[in-house]
């Protein structure tokens, strides 16, 4: 099988934040099988079935973990989608492994060892977020709990940026670099997420400034990322979770087109 992550050609993870129903997980899904064929190295499917750090305490958090791997063994059924998601607690990963094709462990988790420990030995492709207050050589601690003694899988670290204030975070572009190198890991460019604006949005929900999505991608991408992950919605001004820095589903397939020009041009 291919692989998720490949080193040589670029990929991307693309998906709502968060599991919802099935019409609303297949429109963006179809969508997304539909410009697939365009990526080099393929397009993963991302919906999280928990949201489990939301920034208040009566935020939507998804439809929780039976029912979120329901949905998205029906996005992979209707589309051919492979999917990952997000694990919070060791005792997911085996579950969620049954349906994901990949896990994902968020950023502000990335150095619990039980979870990371778990996830690796599923066997499963692993995503490790790089937390927001860690420099990249801090990943390699991550990376070596979820290889373990197996060293069979497949994994990812994912940069979403530094916070150096209050609630902006900072992009820089040597961590691409850095993290490569220090993890032996494909890097893959979390476009949306390091535009969020967390609390600082109306209520105290996160915000966001989805317009830098575009600039801070190309940028990435020609600093050396393998990949990028983009969370889209169809009206993320009406969705559930992080809409303030979500790409509108309607303009993913431009953007992702001009992403891929970018790559194979640095790679020339």
């Amino acid at each position: 099988m291919e692989p998720l992550f490949p080193e040589d050609r670029f990929f991307v993870i693309a998906g709502p934040c968060v599991v919802e129903d099935d019409a609303l997980n297949l429109t963006i899904a179809r969508e997304l099988s539909r410009i697939a064929g365009g990526i080099p190295g393929g397009l993963i499917f991302k919906a999280s079935f928990d949201k489990a750090n939301r920034s208040n305490r009566g935020a939507a958090r998804g439809p929780g973990l039976e029912r979120g791997l329901a949905a998205l063994r029906k996005v992979k059924e209707e589309t051919g989608l492979r999917v990952i998601t997000d694990v919070h607690l060791p005792e997911h990963c085996a579950e969620a492994a049954v349906v994901a094709d990949a896990l994902q462990i968020p950023a502000f988790l990335c150095r619990q060892t039980d979870l990371l420990e778990a996830a690796g030995a599923t066997g499963k492709a692993v995503n490790v977020k790089k937390g927001q207050w860690l420099h990249p050589e801090g990943m390699r601690g991550a990376v070596e709990k979820v290889r373990g003694e197996r060293r069979g899988n497949e994994i990812a670290v994912t940069e979403r940026g530094t916070f150096f204030g209050y609630g902006d975070l900072v992009v820089d572009m040597r961590s691409f670099q850095r993290m490569r190198a220090a993890t032996s890991c494909p890097v893959i460019f979390d476009a949306t997420h390091s535009v969020q604006k967390p609390g600082l949005g109306e209520g105290g929900a996160s915000g966001g400034a989805r317009e830098f999505i575009e600039p801070l991608a190309f940028a990435a991408v020609a600093a050396g990322a393998n990949g990028v992950f983009i969370e889209t919605h169809p009206d993320p001004g009406n969705a559930p979770s992080d809409g303030p820095n979500m790409l509108p589903l309607s303009e993913i397939e431009s953007l992702l087109r001009r992403l891929v020009t970018v790559w194979e041009t640095v790679r020339r």
